[in-house]
């Protein structure tokens, strides 16, 4: 793989400076499935060079040019969705029907964010006298750095590189080192539909040291990042030296509150397909199912029964339904938190262990746990991984604080067929996206994003593109005083 790719610079792969490259590997079978350039300082200081020459080429296009650029890269990932899921499978592990979902997805965030371009619309303020105007415009807010991570390897960069792009942006991405190819796939889309060359560069190697000395450059004017909390922490603290605009979407360990009017057996199995999508490795997945106990007996047999029917294996073999994790750390971590919540007393319902049938790969069973105590790790921590903790509850306020009680706020979920009690309950809940009786809550034309420790801004819907545009207002006085 990545035989023709690389660095994306001026609108040509090229290879490192120095010709240096690291290793990509397959979680499936861990063997080496294709090698990506180490950027370089000149690589790096080329790249951004290309997004400050270009940003005011594309800043200056007309909106309606910059949307049918947009729109023609949506198509041009549509007309090749097979070929590009096969790419993401390859890399991750994910079941070819997840990938080409993803693609979709990715087409869709440009199509929406081309759209999203011809409306970026500024306020007339009426005036003191009838001698002034006021007014509001919103211009680009500069060239912007996309750091997204592995586990949604083209929706990620796309949400980032669509909205920048439509704002009148220029782009320097780094994709995740585990699985860039679908973020090459994106700008090979680009190119193909007229993107100008250096609008778009794409840097690959490790982060450390590259993206603090990219966050630093003086060219760099936003930064966009999908990643951990502590990385999240870590990127602030380096965009603040230069006061530079920041979009964090972080972690998140998303509660589910499951009331005692809603159908277990149902509730269960549309929990447990969504829990076990991308191998868990969701920052929006439901992570800790709190059950009312009179319902749980129904909820943990439908669930568990639910998981014992999934099938591991390679995502490209098409009788998958869930793939291994990135990497075997991962899976260590995993284990770690079960094997404390069970110690904690917790039962376990279902997986629990690396397969026995599969001896390579990082592959996990996966995992249900009832009765898992506040305590636990797997609790507090985001487990990322295939593991559904399931808790019982009674009191309504005891529940929201317990949902409540960690340092996440990405999203959170209710089932109920109570409208007054959906909505109490999801006023309650502190995140910034809340799914009732849903839980895709991931669209182009809806706001992705979390409170807290979560991060801050937004990606997608009409509130994405206000983050890659800065206001500005103008007070113009018709006439001087004689």
């Amino acid at each position: 793989m990545y035989s023709t790719q690389g660095l994306f610079i001026a609108g040509a792969w090229r290879s490192a400076s120095d010709g240096v490259a690291m290793p990509v590997h397959s979680p499936v079978t861990e063997a080496q499935i294709g090698s990506i350039p180490v950027a370089t300082e000149a690589d790096q200081d080329a790249a951004l060079a290309e997004a400050a020459r270009s940003f005011p080429l594309w800043a200056a296009t007309p909106a309606w040019d910059r949307a049918g650029v947009l729109r023609r890269a949506a198509d041009h990932l549509r007309a090749n969705a097979d070929a590009l899921a096969r790419v993401m499978s390859t890399e991750t592990g994910k079941p070819l029907a997840e990938a080409r979902a993803e693609v979709m997805a990715s087409a869709d965030q440009f199509e929406w964010q081309g759209e999203e371009a011809k409306r970026v619309y500024g306020q007339t303020i009426p005036g003191r006298n009838p001698h002034e105007r006021l007014s509001v415009s919103y211009q680009p807010v500069g060239p912007c750095l996309a750091l997204s991570a592995w586990n949604f390897p083209m929706l990620l960069p796309a949400r980032k590189i669509a909205t920048a792009l439509a704002a009148g942006c220029s782009v320097v991405a780094r994709p995740a080192s585990e699985a860039p190819g679908s973020c090459f796939a994106l700008a090979e889309a680009l190119t193909a539909v007229g993107l100008p060359p250096g609008v778009l560069s794409i840097l690959t190697g490790p982060a450390v040291p590259m993206v603090e000395r990219l966050i630093r450059s003086p060219v760099i004017r936003k930064v966009s990042l999908t990643g951990s909390v502590p990385v999240g922490k870590q990127v602030l603290r380096i965009a603040a030296d230069d006061v530079k605009k920041v979009t964090m979407e972080l972690g998140g360990h998303a509660p589910v509150i499951v009331h005692a009017d809603t159908d277990p057996v149902a509730a269960a199995r549309k929990l447990a397909a969504t829990k076990f999508r991308n191998c868990g490795q969701v920052c929006i997945s439901p992570s800790r199912f709190y059950v009312h106990r009179s319902i749980m007996p129904a909820f943990e047999t439908a669930f568990a029964e639910v998981t014992q029917s999934i099938r591991l294996g390679d995502g490209l073999d098409p009788a998958t339904t869930m793939g291994p994790m990135i990497r075997a750390r991962a899976v260590d971590t995993a284990l770690s938190l079960i094997a404390d919540a069970q110690g904690r007393g917790a039962r376990l319902l279902a997986g629990g262990a690396r397969p026995a049938l599969l001896n390579h790969g990082h592959f996990l069973e996966p995992t249900v746990l009832a009765d898992v105590p506040d305590s636990a790790r797997i609790m507090r921590e985001e487990p990322f991984a295939p593991v559904a903790p399931i808790a019982g509850w009674e009191d309504f306020d005891d529940v929201i604080a317990s949902a409540n009680s960690t340092e996440f706020g990405l999203a959170a979920y209710v089932f109920t067929e109570s409208a007054a009690l959906a909505a109490r309950t999801a006023e309650a809940l502190e995140a910034g996206m809340v799914g009732i009786n849903e839980t895709l809550l991931a669209t182009a034309e809806a706001p992705f994003g979390g409170t807290r420790q979560s991060g801050f801004g937004r990606e997608g819907g009409s509130l994405g593109i206000l983050d890659y545009l800065t206001p500005k207002y103008t007070r113009h006085r018709l006439t001087l005083p004689a």
